[in-house]
């Protein structure tokens, strides 16, 4: 993708020790070029992760106080802004696995939704980066995903998670096992993290183009349109995370009935 200058270029460029150091670290697992702009998706989604951090903690410290979260605001504000984000992502859980399972697993649904959501709309802002317009990080937060589904199916099914890769039918099963384990630890993730970053780095390449060609007004509707595409795009990922989720959680018996399904609509 082209390179652009962004507000961490400018804070290298102002500390050249710092600049240094950066160079240092290298270019990272998928990086094309060696340096720091191969790491600046990482540095700039560590710094985006720690504003929401601290955004969460002030929330968490209001919604705490009992006489402001019993009466709802008549305005918009950071809290009620979490309220109706948080509750629409855990209605989107609830209606793939239920409830039980939404509320057990929902805080790596709702991490990522909040994660997904601010660094797409940031490279909305001029002068800001998305870090999910880069393959490092769309592709880390695949294998988080990856890393919990496995984990959670583990430790609902035990071994026989592992087991049910086969199939019911013994003789199928070495062809089946092999299937099953492409499609689920290196096509899901794949194909998450692909799919999140080519949609969000043409789209702000496209914002980025109409606004250099033309700066007042005409570039707005694709502005308009680039919202829509990083609003859709955390609302696929997150109900991805949560059908494989519920894929790996449900009963044995009936996840190929109902979760297929599922993951045949999210599709």
């Amino acid at each position: 993708m082209p390179k652009h200058t962004y507000w961490l270029t400018y804070l290298l460029d102002m500390f050249p020790a710092l600049k240094t150091n950066a160079q240092n670290i290298g270019k990272s697992a998928f990086g094309a070029e060696p340096g720091y702009r191969s790491t600046e998706p990482i540095l700039t989604s560590m710094l985006y992760m720690l504003v929401l951090l601290v955004l969460a903690v002030i929330v968490r410290g209001r919604v705490k106080n009992l006489k402001e979260a019993a009466v709802p605001s008549d305005r918009l504000t950071l809290v009620t802004f979490f309220e109706v984000f948080v509750g629409y992502f855990y209605d989107l859980a609830k209606g793939v696995m239920g409830p039980d399972r939404a509320k057990q697993y929902f805080p790596i649904i709702g991490a990522s939704a909040l994660f997904i959501i601010f660094s797409n709309l940031i490279g909305m802002v001029p002068g800001f980066s998305s870090p999910t317009s880069t393959l490092n990080v769309t592709m880390g937060c695949a294998l988080v995903v990856l890393v919990s589904f496995n984990y959670h199916g583990l430790k609902a099914h035990g071994w026989a998670y592992v087991a049910h890769f086969a199939g019911p039918k013994w003789y199928l099963a070495p062809l089946i096992f092999a299937i099953e384990i492409l499609s689920t630890i290196i096509i899901r993730p794949i194909t998450l993290a692909v799919r999140l970053m080519v949609n969000i780095a043409v789209d702000h390449l496209l914002g980025s183009i109409f606004l250099a060609l033309v700066t007042l007004f005409v570039p707005i509707p694709i502005m308009f349109l680039g919202l829509i595409v990083c609003v859709v795009q955390t609302i696929v990922f997150c109900l991805l995370t949560a059908v494989y989720i519920g894929l790996a959680t449900e009963p044995h018996e009936h996840a190929h009935e109902g979760g297929g399904h599922a993951e045949a609509h999210a599709h």
